[in-house]
């Protein structure tokens, strides 16, 4: 299917019991916010959606919550006079959402130190590298760059440090020797639209477990 044009509804609206409380981050066009609420609506994780949180008025992210009558919450990062102000402002509505997973879906923001703490081994994130190698910003690109033979994504949760939380999943792809930035992408996030929404199923079955650095699969 393709995921940018033709979202599905979520037929849930209710979180049952024993299900875990999920929202999600998004600055963009959440193809991979897509590829979670097509998990949840199948019934292969056992979690419901209770909000999107967003930064950025009007990307298409909110229109597939919408559409899978997901509740959306705009905290427009350019209305406040300080990024304290408005991670102060994020950090209440994601409390109010007493959530039991974070899922940031293409947030193009890094959380401050209050928010990480305050939902320590709860966020997750996903990396279109295999990290620790690219991290930050144009991934595809440095790896390109550098003349790797492999790159991937990498699903990991979030520390007070960028890209550097331990790993759940990684994912390898080849990089082709015609390969460019935007095919490299493409190839990757067809193994994130998969490796994402079997990370939150390991999370809502209670199967993650973070050792130090490593995360252990039960």
């Amino acid at each position: 299917m393709n995921r940018d044009k033709t979202p599905r509804p979520l037929q849930d609206e209710g979180v049952e019991d024993g299900k875990k409380r999920i929202i999600v981050l998004a600055s963009g066009r959440g193809s991979n916010f897509q590829a979670i609420l097509d998990a949840l609506s199948e019934g292969t994780i056992r979690g419901a959606c209770v909000r999107l949180i967003s930064d950025v008025p009007g990307c298409y992210a909110i229109e597939r919550a919408k559409f899978s009558r997901v509740p959306v919450t705009v905290v427009d990062y350019k209305v406040f006079p300080s990024k304290d102000a408005y991670e102060k402002s994020l950090l209440f509505a994601m409390k109010e959402c007493s959530p039991d997973l974070v899922v940031l879906a293409g947030y193009m923001r890094i959380l401050g130190n209050d928010i990480v703490r305050s939902f320590h081994g709860k966020i997750m994130n996903i990396h279109p590298a295999l990290l620790p190698s690219f991290p930050g910003l144009h991934a595809q690109r440095q790896a390109i760059g550098y003349g790797v033979k492999v790159a991937g994504c990498t699903v990991h949760f979030v520390d007070e440090m960028m890209d550097s939380g331990p790993i759940i999943l990684q994912k390898c792809v080849p990089v082709l020797p015609d390969d460019d930035e935007e095919r490299l992408s493409e190839r990757i996030l067809r193994e994130e639209h998969r490796c994402y929404p079997y990370a939150v199923l390991l999370f809502c079955e209670d199967r993650l477990k973070i050792e130090g650095r490593t995360v252990r699969v039960l």
